[in-house]
Formats: C-alpha cells, structure tokens, sequence
C-alpha cells in the first residue's frame, strides 16, 4: 500500500471518528410527547408533537433495495394500510461501524425525517430545507441530524435523508445500467418525495433549498449539474463540499470518470468472489452485505460520464451548464487540521525532514512536491498546522472560491467562512496541536448532532442563532440579510465568528488561490 493511500485511508477513517459520537441516543424528555398524524398519499404516519416543533422518523421515500433491486435505480415506495409508526428513526444504509457505532447491514435505509414548527399547515406553507448528511459517501445518516433548532427559529420544514453509500451506493459495473450514481439519484426520488408530499407537513413544495456538508455538499454540486434533477430544487446550500473537486486531491469529494469507476468496480466484483461468475449482477445481488461492506474502498466517489451526472461538475459549472438557482456556499478556517491531527497521531509525524515527502505522497507529479514545500515551509513547531493549511487550501479554500466566482457569473452567489477558532471539538481527547475551525466544526451550530446540544458558550448560541437565521432567511427568499444580522453583500466572503462578523473582499491571506490555480 502506498504512503498515498495510507494516508488518505487514515484521513477517512478520522472522518469516520469525526462522528462517532454523534449518534448517541438522545436526552431524555421530561415528558412523553404528544403524537400527531398525517395523510400521505402512502398512508397515514403518526409522529410526535414536541415544545414547539413536530417530528416524523423513517418515512419510505423509495421501495427498499433488496434482492432483484439492489444496484437499480430507486422504485417508488409502496402504500401501507393503518397508521405508521413514525415516531422513531429506520435504520441507516449499510456502513461500516462509525457515525453508527455498530454500523449498519439493513438494506431497507431509503427512508428520510421531517422536522416541521408549530403552526406549519397545509395552508401556512414554510419553506423546506432538504438536507443531505456528508461522511465520505461511505457513513453517516440523516437522523444523526437532530434539526428542531433550526426549523424553530427559522420557521421553516427540515427534512433528513438517508441514501445508499458505499459500494451499494456507487459501485459501477457494465452489467449494471445506471451504476456509479444509485446514491445520487436516491436523493433525486428523495427531492420528489418532498414535491409531491411535504405539503401534508407544513412544507412549501414550490420553495425546496437543497443542502448538504462535505459529501453532502458535493451531492448539492452533482443534483446542480444533473439533467435529472431539474425542477426538483429552487436554491442550494453547499457547506465544504466545493464543485471543483478533483480525485487527486483526495480529502474533498469529487467524481471520477466512469471508465475509471467500472475499473474499480470490475476489482470489487472479483475481491467479492463475482469477477468470474456467468451473470456478475446476479452474482453480485447474493452476496451479504457484510462481505460488500469489507471488500469496498474506503473512499468512495460517484462516476461521471453517467446519464444522471453527464459531465464532471467542475466542467459543468465551468461551461455553465448548472441549474441556474442562487447558492450560499462556504467552507470552515481550518478543513484540513482534523485530517493532519489524525495522521500525526497515527504514527506519521510531520516535521521539516518528513514534509517532503509526505507533500510527495499526496502531489507526485514532478515538480510539484518541490514548490509545495516552497510556499508552505515547515519548522520545528508548525508541522500539523501547516499540513493542515495545505490540505484546507488545496481541497477546500481555494475551490470553493473557484467554484463560488464560476456560479456568480450565471446567479446570485453569497460566500461564507466559518472561523470560530474554539469550535467544541468533534473527536475526544487531546490533539497534537491546536484545530481551530476544521472540517465539518459548524454543524453543531446548526444541528444537535445525536440529538445532543453541544456545549457552546453565550457568544457561541449567539452565533449559532445568527447562522440559522442567515441560513434560513436564503432558504425563505433566496437573500440571507435581515435586520438582526450584520448585513452580507453578495461578491463578499463572511467571516463567522463569535462576536466577530465581518464581510471581506478576500479570504484569508494565507490562501494560496493563485499559486494552486497555478499548480494545476
């Protein structure tokens, strides 16, 4: 194996750890809530009324995807008699153990959860905020998202959903017509769902924000650029998951080309003992979950080139060829101080004799290494921090930039930093070095994770309060300003931070844009 993959397995297993305790069980209530019903054109589900908000757990938005339909595109789920027990989550899509402690082999996942305020009705519509969970397109899922919060304080619906992940998600395969994008067009049957249902809940069918994180936030990117997806959303809300992603830069999601998915899918077939086999899709749909889940790669991508995502989304984006709705997007200070921490802590140190040579591993190409380790030194004491600006910069800043400045030119485009350099953090115990604002640290602010608040400071909910107000006031009416926050000028970069909201021209000077622009 080389240092390349060591490490990147490394940075996916720290996104992984990143969650781990976001799924635990929640508080208790100081008292049993209150159930409340709908009628969907499925059925009737039963929910429950809370202080302030109601919730509904593991509605089916698609048929499970068992036996004959695994590795097809989503089949619209089936009705159901009586009233349905909506009150807890379904069980997430397989995946390793991670943001779900013991992990998951229950294929019957396609299902999401609304979220909807109090005095939210068929005839006082809120606008809908659909959001898609990150974790590498290998973990995660949409109840880790506790998101009463938010639907509270912005007024709006909020709906959670899980989709396939991993190789049951993404695997490519000739012999499987579709394939390399199950996981995306799960979150197209998803957006329909919403369209057709999310009115019985209080929710505006005709005022849908489209959002996500990380690979949540890329999914946003490829539902902006697939053919497929049109109509299904009217704004997007990215969080670090920029559309200029690239496979070479590995901690950011990106696409890869569909010859070279089915090439990976082809080794996966084979590892799961189905290379050989006469008919490899039925091969395939017999083996147990669990062998596909230990066979699969650690980190996973969808395949363009595909009918549901035609063109790699930077390409698309570049040439115009996007979903023309406005976009806040951003990304945190620090994205790459977790993944350096994670390296470091794992028995790779980063020091002036090792720096080049960890540079190498991640930028082979000649020449490149060399002027890497030019613009980004390493003395004594920086080396994690330094490590961790390369990896923000190159996979994060400078391509939400990119892309950021490419959407402004065809639609309404606010751009975003968050900066709270003491965010709660994420994973226990003590890091090598300080991490700042690192990858995935403004959730807490808009979500309890787990259904767990996080223990923030007064300055801390005041900026959380703010985030969900500008958030929620774009999702409403396509501009985040409103007159409790500091006003936001469209062709600007927010700068979030306790006590300390300012709109700048430029990110922080430490971003290197023209120089990786230039390093191709």
């Amino acid at each position: 194996m080389t240092t390349h993959r060591v490490l990147t397995t490394l940075g996916c297993a720290l996104t992984a750890v990143l969650t781990t305790a976001w799924s635990a069980a929640p508080p208790a209530q100081p008292a049993p809530p209150a159930a409340t019903v709908v009628r969907t054109h499925h059925g009737l589900a039963r929910g429950v009324h809370r202080d302030g908000y109601r919730t509904f757990a593991g509605i089916p938005y698609a048929a499970p995807p068992v036996g004959s339909l695994r590795w097809t595109p989503p089949s619209p789920a089936a009705t159901w008699s009586g009233t349905r027990d909506a009150t807890r989550p379904a069980s997430p899509c397989p995946q390793p153990a991670g943001e779900v402690p013991a992990g998951s082999t229950d294929e019957d996942c396609l299902h999401l959860n609304v979220t909807t305020p109090d005095g939210a009705g068929p005839a006082h519509p809120r606008p809908v905020i659909v959001w898609l969970h990150g974790g590498g397109f290998t973990t995660g899922a949409g109840n880790s998202y506790d998101a009463h919060r938010m639907a509270v304080r912005g007024d709006v619906v909020i709906v959670t959903v899980n989709y396939r992940l991993g190789a049951l998600g993404f695997l490519a395969h000739s012999g499987l017509p579709g394939s390399g994008t199950f996981g995306l067009a799960d979150q197209q049957a998803a957006l329909r769902w919403v369209r057709a249902e999310i009115g019985a809940f209080g929710g505006d069918a005709h005022n849908v924000t489209l959002a996500g994180e990380s690979a949540g936030g890329y999914s946003v990117c490829a539902q902006l650029t697939s053919p497929a997806a049109a109509g299904l959303f009217d704004r997007a809300i990215i969080e670090s998951g920029p559309c200029t992603g690239r496979p070479e830069r590995p901690f950011a999601p990106s696409s890869v080309p569909l010859p070279a998915a089915r090439a990976a899918g082809a080794d996966f077939a084979a590892r799961v003992g189905c290379g050989s086999a006469r008919d490899v899709p039925t091969c395939l749909r017999h083996v147990a979950v669990s062998r596909l889940l230990a066979a699969q790669s650690a980190d996973q991508q969808p395949a363009n080139g595909t009918p549901l995502l035609p063109d790699d989304s930077a390409a698309a984006i570049t040439d115009g060829h996007f979903h023309h709705v406005p976009v806040l997007i951003g990304h945190t200070h620090d994205e790459g101080n977790g993944w350096a921490a994670g390296i470091i802590q794992a028995g790779h140190p980063v020091t002036p004799e090792t720096w080049p040579d960890v540079v190498a591993s991640f930028f082979p190409a000649p020449g490149q290494a060399r002027a890497i380790v030019r613009a980004y030194p390493v003395h004594r004491t920086d080396g994690g921090p330094v490590f961790g600006a390369v990896i923000g910069d190159a996979d994060f800043a400078c391509p939400t930039a990119r892309t950021g400045g490419l959407l402004a030119t065809h639609v309404p485009v606010w751009r975003y930093e968050f900066a709270d350099e003491h965010a709660p953090p994420l994973t226990p115990g003590t890091p090598p070095f300080p991490l700042g604002a690192p990858h995935a640290s403004e959730l807490p602010y808009l979500f309890d994770l787990g259904g767990r608040p996080r223990d923030l400071t007064a300055a801390q909910h005041r900026l959380a309060d703010t985030m969900i107000d500008y958030w929620t006031r774009f999702a409403r009416s396509a501009d985040p300003n409103g007159p409790s926050s500091p006003h936001w000028p469209r062709r600007t970069v927010l700068s979030l931070a306790p006590d300390h909201i300012v709109a700048t021209r430029t990110t922080r000077p430490r971003h290197h844009c023209g120089f990786w622009n230039g390093l191709g």
